[in-house]
C-alpha cells in the first residue's frame, strides 16, 4: 500500500530520467576542463585566438544546460 502512494507522488514518476538529465551538466564540464580540444591558436574571432574565446563561449552555454536541467526538474 505505501508502494502505491509513493508512486503517486510527483516526484516518483521517472527517477531514471530524472538522473540522465544531470549527465547534461557533464557536457561543459568536460568541454572546459579537457584542454587538448582547445589548445590552439587558429580560428581567430575579431584577433581573439580560439583558446579565449572557446572558453568564453561556454559560459552562456553553460548557464543554458544549466536553466535546461533547472526546467526539467521541476523548477518554478
Amino acid at each position: 500500500m505505501a508502494e502505491k502512494r509513493e508512486a503517486n507522488k510527483p516526484g516518483a514518476e521517472k527517477p531514471r530520467r530524472r538522473r540522465a538529465i544531470y549527465l547534461l551538466l557533464l557536457v561543459p564540464i568536460v568541454a572546459t576542463l579537457w584542454v587538448p580540444i582547445y589548445n590552439r591558436l587558429d580560428p581567430e574571432i575579431a584577433g581573439i585566438p580560439f583558446f579565449y574565446w572557446y572558453q568564453l563561449v561556454w559560459v552562456p552555454l553553460a548557464a543554458l544546460f544549466l536553466y535546461v536541467v533547472y526546467r526539467v526538474e521541476g523548477g518554478n
